[in-house]
């Protein structure tokens, strides 16, 4: 199967998570992407992670879950050959990702108008935490800092909690999502027209992008947001309810839906209840509402709970754990999770592949995640460099 992004070269300039999650997508897509590090440690990902002695070897669990199917290439970017080669690879990529603070591509001398020289067809795409100018241009910014900043924080949790940061890193991640996005649709015009261009990806503004409705209701209401834990603003009964064993999400958004709901807990009466019959009066009862439903959902397990709700169309389902859902009969039926065998290592390597399928086979990563600076002698005899030459690069510690 040849998958969609076949034959297209990525230069992934880019460390720790927003770049490398982008780059990755494009990998999983079929793209043959190679990893530029420096060569004094590589990527600050391959030292993170819970696995201490995968850290050691630099291949942390961190560096692993979003660098499989890559190649890895050690350049020291501030020595003029270093320099020289990366415009020599970009002559040929289709796509350059880099996460570097705004300006330090420029003062290197390899930003968007320095590679397009070299290649006009180049989608140069550059992920930072603000964008490329604006008075926060300059920040540093890690995925904390642009949750706080983006008012992901400030709706998260409830009123007791909140603010409270999500509990993995979503904007670097939507930073990824968007990047890869805006590159293949550059990529598309970039083969019709034959011109590149350079992208500007703001963590900030992806991470708004994604939060339409609350920043609509502001935008065109005039209602600001505010926390409510595991409730929905837009319906009740709509979120988190304790069960005689476990917790369970419901989502009976719909006046159908709460009709069977009620049955099915065996209290049809609170359909009926002045407070709870109309949508929107429920939705200001919903405290009163909850307590309702959890008396009755006491009397069973979370588990019986779903499957009855589920097979009489009441969207529901419980809360797991990430080790429950990672070993779920329904993942593993659709292969979610894939083990890559490591050369020379015990312990396979197991990552997820794309979060979708393609009619014709799936897009995963075709192989581990690569040890640092792996392909660095193949990559440099491609563009005509010997043996002697590229032992002498090594020396100087350009590579």
């Amino acid at each position: 199967m040849a998958l969609p992004l076949a034959g297209v070269k990525v230069l992934d300039l880019s460390n720790v998570l927003a770049g490398p999650f982008c780059a990755y997508q494009l990998a999983l897509m079929g793209a043959d992407v190679t990893k530029v590090e420096n060569p004094e440690g590589g990527d600050l990902a391959r030292r993170l992670g819970a696995d201490k002695n995968a850290a050691a070897r630099q291949m942390g669990a961190s560096f692993v879950a979003v660098n499989a199917g890559k190649r890895s290439l050690t350049l020291n970017l501030k020595d003029p050959r270093g320099k020289a080669i990366l415009k020599d690879l970009a002559a040929s990529s289709d796509v350059l990702v880099e996460n570097f603070r705004p300006g330090v591509m420029t003062r290197l001398g390899l930003d968007f108008d320095a590679l397009r020289e070299v290649n006009p067809r180049l989608v140069y795409c550059a992920i930072s935490g603000f964008g490329a100018d604006g008075e926060l241009s300059s920040r540093p910014a890690y995925d904390q800092i642009i949750q706080g900043i983006s008012g992901v924080m400030s709706v998260t949790g409830d009123v007791q909690s909140a603010p409270l940061r999500v509990g993995y890193p979503v904007s670097d991640t939507v930073g990824g999502l968007t990047a890869a996005f805006a590159i293949c649709a550059a990529l598309l015009d970039a083969r019709t027209s034959g011109r590149g261009r350079m992208l500007d990806i703001s963590m900030l503004e992806a991470t708004l992008a994604t939060m339409g409705w609350v920043v609509s209701n502001y935008l065109n209401a005039g209602v600001a947001p505010v926390p409510m834990g595991n409730e929905n603003f837009t319906a009740a009964p709509s979120g988190t309810f304790r069960t005689g064993d476990g917790l369970l999400n419901i989502a009976a958004n719909e006046t159908r839906q709460f009709v069977s709901l009620c049955s099915l807990i065996g209290r049809p009466e609170i359909a009926d209840d002045p407070r709870f019959a109309q949508r929107d009066v429920r939705k200001q009862n919903r405290i009163a509402l909850k307590a309702e439903i959890e008396a009755a959902l006491a009397q069973d397990s979370a588990a019986n709970w779903e499957t009855k709700l589920v097979a009489s169309g009441v969207p529901a389902g419980r809360v797991l754990s990430v080790p429950e859902v990672l070993a779920h009969p329904h993942l593993a039926s659709r292969e979610f999770v894939r083990e890559l065998l490591v050369p020379g290592e015990a312990q396979p390597q197991r990552v997820t592949r794309a979060g979708f399928r393609l009619s014709d086979g799936d897009a995963a990563p075709s192989a581990p995640a690569p040890t640092l600076g792996a392909d660095t002698q193949n990559l440099l005899a491609d563009l005509g460099f010997d043996a002697a030459a590229i032992a002498q690069l090594r020396a100087d510690g350009v590579i």
